[in-house]
């Protein structure tokens, strides 16, 4: 006998349509839709903002527009959760622009940074070091979606200004 009565419909995922705002957001206007690596990819989109925003406005902009966008994020991706009923699905890319940039709030993003922190990213948010694998398993909803690629971002950021800093240092000193 199964639980369900005659008179109780199923449950049906809802569902939240390609047009809905948190839905474009989530997504980063469908990048995440794409077949191979959607997180790279939007990784990747997000470099140019970065360099952009950075050389308009400088760290205090770059720090603005970062914590917008993950407050715009935490909410998309909150919609998108629950609307989906879905815990981190792939399809939402919207964390891995906003912690690509935040990399970019105290480094400035010259074409090497750029370079360097996309790979060292993309490397600790596939690999998900300790607090970064514990956030993901535990943190959940719209900003654990996002809180965990932040903390990827924080070993990103940290591994890139210790580069930066040996080669500042060997290239001051004789």
């Amino acid at each position: 006998m199964t639980d369900e009565s005659p008179s109780t419909p199923p449950i049906v995922a809802r569902g939240l349509p390609n047009w809905h705002p948190a839905y474009l957001i989530a997504t980063g206007f469908g990048i995440g839709h794409l077949p191979k690596a959607p997180g790279t990819w939007a990784s990747f989109v997000a470099l140019p903002f970065a360099f952009g925003i950075y050389y308009l406005g400088g760290p205090p902009v770059m720090l603005l527009f970062v914590l917008y966008l993950f407050c715009l994020g935490w909410w998309a991706a909150h919609v998108y959760v629950t609307r989906r009923m879905l815990k981190d699905p792939g399809e939402i890319v919207i964390d891995e622009i906003v912690a690509q940039m935040a990399i970019f709030i105290v480094i400035p993003p010259t074409w090497y940074n750029l370079l360097l922190g996309f790979v060292l990213f993309r490397i600790a948010d596939i690999w998900k070091p300790w607090p970064v694998s514990w956030a993901d398993g535990h943190i959940h909803g719209g900003f654990g979606v996002l809180f965990d690629d932040l903390l990827a971002a924080a070993y990103a950021g940290g591994a890139l200004w210790i580069v930066n800093e040996i080669i500042v240092f060997n290239m001051a000193t004789p």
